[in-house]
């Protein structure tokens, strides 16, 4: 499986600590292995799947694309706090 990241999200993994780091690393591996695993979106955020996962007692959300059979685009994570909003402010 072939992984792409946006600026966004490569920023934002930067400033996680090494905890926060794994859990996410775990849930992209959960994503990677089945790409239908997350909750896809309509409306303004139509072809974005969102997976859910809980890191340092927190539950994060996990914005993707899937682009083709082989490949995914990450797009953000972050607490469930402002989460949309921010993603539509990046995708738009």
């Amino acid at each position: 499986m072939r992984l792409y990241v946006t600026p966004t999200f490569e920023r934002a993994v930067k400033k996680l600590h090494t905890r926060q780091k794994a859990d996410l690393d775990e849930a992209v591996r959960a994503i990677a292995a089945n790409p239908e695993c997350g909750e896809a979106k309509v409306g303004d955020l139509l072809g974005v799947r969102i997976y859910k996962f809980r890191s340092s007692n927190q539950l994060c959300m996990l914005a993707y694309r899937i682009l083709d059979k082989d490949s995914l685009k990450l797009l953000a994570f972050g607490p469930h706090e402002n989460f949309y909003r921010d993603l539509k402010r990046h995708e738009g």
